[in-house]
């Protein structure tokens, strides 16, 4: 299986659609590469759905983008499982303001389920995450895993990881711990990579909402991560201490969290 995965990912590319239309030139993109394994029932699809948009809705976000990302970021996003399921829900759509954040917000709100079952191949929806990438034009790239498990099919995380920073890429984690306490620690150590590479945890999928909004203000603002206390949604949460953030990513989530309450 060594020597074949190189050439069973090769052919894997050649089924990424390719975009409606051009992006070039902006501060960011991002491949929202959300799991949509077996582990992940109807309920909790809903959940990641929901939070993902709300994320682009809200004022912090707004204010990251108009602050560090002049120029724009682009966003696409992925639902994957099994080796042979990877999916985009829509294509790369551009975000400069409140207005066009809507507009994803409202693709986020329309995407179905497109993957309904299989295992849990992180490697895969790297690799990917990675052709996605390379046809867009942008002055960062990030992949953002979310997931509740580990690589448990497919090729391995050991080479996957190292192919994305290899282009540049940096490989972000959301790891959901509702199935497995330790997911954040595995995340540290064999998900992510890259410059800034970070891992932000949720408890459980009641949390991803405001862990995927920590986490968008966090890569879009690129600042150095600092070891801080626990932002106040989590602060009851027995691992809060480990959703590290910079300062000013902190000062945005704040402001804008206190402000629209």
């Amino acid at each position: 299986m060594t020597r074949l995965w190189p050439i069973l990912f090769a052919a894997s590319m050649l089924t990424v659609p390719a975009p409606g239309g051009a992006v070039e030139g902006v501060d960011l993109a991002i491949v929202l590469a959300v799991d949509t394994s077996s582990s992940v029932s109807t309920y909790e699809f809903n959940l990641q759905m929901r939070g993902l948009a709300e994320a682009f809705r809200h004022p912090g976000v707004h204010d990251a983008i108009a602050a560090s990302a002049p120029n724009g970021i682009a966003v696409t996003l992925v639902q994957w499982a099994s080796p042979d399921a990877q999916v985009p829900a829509f294509d790369w759509t551009e975000v400069h303001g409140p207005t066009t954040a809507e507009l994803v917000a409202s693709k986020i709100d329309r995407t179905p389920r497109l993957v309904n079952e299989g295992g849990t191949a992180i490697s895969h929806a790297i690799d990917f995450s990675i052709v996605m990438l390379g046809r867009v034009s942008a002055a960062r790239k990030v992949i953002d895993v979310s997931g509740d498990g580990r690589n448990n099919m497919g090729g391995y995380l050991i080479t996957a990881t190292p192919r994305a920073v290899a282009a540049g890429i940096t490989v972000n984690g959301l790891a959901i711990l509702n199935e497995d306490p330790a997911l954040d620690e595995y995340y540290r150590l064999a998900v992510i990579g890259g410059i800034g590479a970070f891992v932000i945890v949720a408890d459980d999928y009641d949390d991803f909402a405001d862990a995927i909004r920590l986490k968008l203000i966090q890569e879009i603002m690129a600042t150095p991560i600092a070891a801080l206390p626990a932002p106040r949604y989590a602060a009851s949460s027995p691992r809060a201490g480990r959703n590290r953030i910079s300062p000013a990513a902190r000062a945005f989530l704040y402001s804008t969290t206190v402000a629209t309450r």
